[in-house]
């Protein structure tokens, strides 16, 4: 498979970093793009190489205004794009058919192909303009998937949540996360 992983500027750099993992782990082809809050977040959230630690976890990586980039095409056999974490401003940029940097670009592709689109907003509280953008996004076929943690899965600390919520993740994008996904009932 190859999946695309877009990065905005929302808080949630490590659910980021863990989604890339496991993909690596599942042997999926990785394209990153990083967008500039998303660089910004992520050295803040883990640490002044987290922006390069992403990049490390990625199969390839594309400059955020690399609109020649592979993956600006609908030519290009991606099999589905995650933004993870996404902004409000990206979701927005998303739901009006915005693509104004490769992040934004991507997504329209794979809105506009058909296919799989999975955004993770990270926002709390959110005003009626964020519902209105995610519902537009639904409406367009994305899959709008909050970070919200399986509070049934007796999940005990935060890397739990975080591998679950990014098992979820990969579930979402059809890739098998395998031990790693809590299951009802199971």
């Amino acid at each position: 498979m190859r999946i695309v992983v877009g990065v905005s500027g929302a808080s949630g750099s490590v659910l980021a970093l863990e989604v890339l993992a496991q993909l690596r782990e599942a042997s999926v082809e990785t394209h990153l793009v990083i967008s500039r809050g998303g660089e910004i977040t992520a050295r803040h959230e883990l640490g002044d190489d987290g922006p390069e630690r992403l990049r490390a976890t990625a199969t390839h990586v594309h400059g955020i205004e690399d609109l020649a980039a592979p993956i600006a095409s609908g030519s290009f056999r991606a099999d589905a794009m995650v933004v993870v974490p996404a902004s409000m401003r990206t979701c927005a940029a998303l739901s009006l058919g915005l693509g104004d940097n490769l992040l934004t670009r991507a997504a329209d592709v794979m809105l506009k192909e058909r296919r799989r689109l999975v955004v993770l907003p990270r926002e709390a509280p959110l005003t009626e303009a964020h519902l209105e953008a995610m519902l537009r996004l639904t409406r367009m076929g994305a899959i709008v998937a909050p970070p919200v943690p399986p509070f049934y899965a007796g999940l005990r600390t935060m890397e739990d949540v975080v591998r679950e919520i990014a098992a979820r993740t990969l579930m979402w994008l059809g890739v098998d996360p395998g031990e790693k996904m809590t299951r009802w009932g199971e």
